[in-house]
Order: structure tokens, then sequence, then C-alpha cells
């Protein structure tokens, strides 16, 4: 059973019906937390801003139990844009600290790489990824290059290299997923990406233990 995190960051039901569109029909969107604790896999959405994320997922004490979850029973979470970030240290769009699951920062895109390469901010519409660590079943199927729809202004500045699950060229290569066991963050929108999203997120309700 998948449960979609509901905590008013984002159009969560676009990720449901994504998965009923692909035949799973154990998808949840849901805050609470007895169902939250029956989930074989966890998605945390989002859209908006990092301090309201983070704010939100106080408010509805879905902090603790994304940690009983995730870190103690080892379950799968997927993070996906906003829900990403979350995952990492923290954010230079805001102050509050993140859930620390994954040795990352969110940084702003470079804005005189931006303009040397007449790019604009944010990096939005379709862009080719690149898998850089495909040890993890997420990556079943797919082929060395894909494309996935991008809608955001911060990306992820990993510590450690093995971290980097997928890559993106926008004026300079980005980690456009991360990974580190059962914890996985997608910058870009699967619900958004047609056949490439609806690998993405077969692959995930596929997972088990530490993916």
């Amino acid at each position: 059973m998948i449960v979609i995190l509901d905590y008013d960051m984002g159009n969560v039901g676009s990720i449901k019906n994504m998965y009923h569109h692909i035949g799973i029909d154990d998808a949840y969107i849901s805050r609470d937390i007895d169902l939250i604790n029956k989930a074989t896999h966890i998605i945390l959405p989002g859209v908006g801003s990092f301090d309201t994320g983070m704010d939100n997922l106080e408010r509805y004490s879905l902090i603790d139990v994304i940690y009983n979850n995730v870190i103690n029973k080892g379950k799968p979470i997927l993070g996906i844009c906003l829900g990403m970030q979350l995952l990492g240290n923290g954010s230079e769009e805001g102050k509050k600290e993140g859930l620390r699951l994954i040795d990352f920062n969110s940084v702003k895109f470079d804005v005189e790489k931006m303009s040397e390469n007449k790019l604009k901010i944010p990096h939005m519409g379709w862009d080719f990824v690149e898998v850089q660590n495909n040890k993890s079943t997420i990556t079943n199927g797919m082929e060395a290059k894909q494309r996935f729809y991008f809608v955001h202004s911060y990306h992820a500045l990993c510590s450690n290299k093995e971290n980097v699950l997928m890559s993106c060229d926008y004026g300079y290569d980005f980690a456009a997923a991360v990974i580190k066991e059962n914890i996985i963050g997608v910058q870009f929108h699967p619900e958004k990406s047609h056949k490439f999203g609806m690998n993405l997120l077969k692959n995930f309700a596929e997972l088990r233990g530490g993916c």
C-alpha cells in the first residue's frame, strides 16, 4: 500500500491518478498516522517554499511518523520536487532545517552561469536526465538518457557523489535525483512525465527493503 502524504503542499491527486492509470489502486492520499504506519511505501510530494513545507509537516505531526517508518522500519520513501528538497539538510530558500535523511543542501541555480548560457530561472519544462547510479531497481527499464518535466529554481548539492542517482545539464550538471538506501528523491515531476514517469512510479511501487 502506497500513502501519498497530504500536507497541503501540492497536487497530490495527480500522483494517485498516475498510479490508477498504471493499474495500481492501493495508493491513498492521507495524513492519517495509522494509515501511514500501515503503508509499505511513502511518497512525499510538494510544490512551494521550503520553510512552509517543513512547517506543514510539523503541523500535521508527520516528521516523527516519517522517521519511524523510513529509518526504523526501512520503508521506501520517494520525495518529489519540494518533497525531494525536504529530504536534505536545508535550503538557501529558507531558514528551517530539513529532514536530514540524505546529506545535501538545496541551492539556487547559479545566476551568472544561467546568464552566460542565456537560460532562465526557474528551470521549467522537459529536459533530459542521465542515470549516474543504476544499483537501485528504481532505474529498471530506463534508458541512459530520458526526459522528465521540471519546475524549480533550487537544486540539490550532494556532499557525497554516490548519493546522486540522476543528473541533468542546465547550464551545468546538477543532481536531478538522489538516493540513499531506501530513500529516493527526484527533482522532476514523474506524475507529469508521461511514460517515463509511469515507469519510475511503477518501479518505486515494486521496491523492497534497501531499494
